[in-house]
């Protein structure tokens, strides 16, 4: 159960990277300097609390939502959670950023979620995700940028790109590359 409610608030968390597009819609400038913001101020609060020291809340939140394998180390998935929308907005016209980081915020966040908890098909080749996982990292992708895009084909780009990404053995480092390689996906058809 502990396991359960620290994953649903680290995807809580991850989620709220779906705010980027909005805010950028209402200024790109100010929005990619309020993540360079976010990840130099995480960057300071994290290697603070690495190094014993705590700072209210953001301690707090951090050592909740770790995962086995980054207990004693320096959280990173913060960091490249915000680079990646970072890197979208600044790389991407802004419908194909948008699909790219709602595809990270719900296609990457949505399948972690259901593979983890729901995924029962688990080939070999997958690599320990779930079947199950990766349908919902898809449909979450495809939806989301449907809605962006009003048309299937560069919708079905980024859910499939979605799947490629997902797929990659990347840990942490997805959250980097899963919008890069789904906006280029996007580009690809659009």
């Amino acid at each position: 159960m502990k396991e359960l409610k620290a994953e649903l608030s680290r995807k809580g968390i991850h989620i709220l990277i779906a705010m980027v597009p909005c805010l950028a819609a209402i200024n790109l400038s100010n929005t990619a300097l309020f993540l360079m913001g976010g990840v130099l101020f995480y960057t300071l609060a994290e290697s603070m609390r690495f190094l014993g020291f705590s700072m209210p809340l953001i301690s707090t939140v951090t050592e909740a939502v770790l995962r086995r394998r980054e207990q004693g180390r320096f959280a990173l998935a913060p960091i490249r959670l915000g680079r990646g929308a970072l890197l979208a907005l600044l790389l991407f016209p802004p419908m194909v950023a948008a699909a790219a980081i709602y595809a990270l915020a719900f296609g990457d966040g949505i399948s972690s979620l259901v593979g983890k908890f729901l995924g029962r098909i688990r080939p070999a080749f997958f690599a320990g995700k779930s079947l199950e996982g990766y349908l919902a990292c898809f449909a979450a992708s495809f939806l989301t940028s449907f809605m962006v895009f009003q048309e299937w084909k560069p919708a079905l780009a980024v859910g499939l790109g979605s799947l490629l990404a997902d797929a990659l053995p990347l840990k942490d480092f997805d959250n980097l590359v899963f919008p890069l390689a789904t906006g280029l996906c996007a580009l690809a058809f659009q």
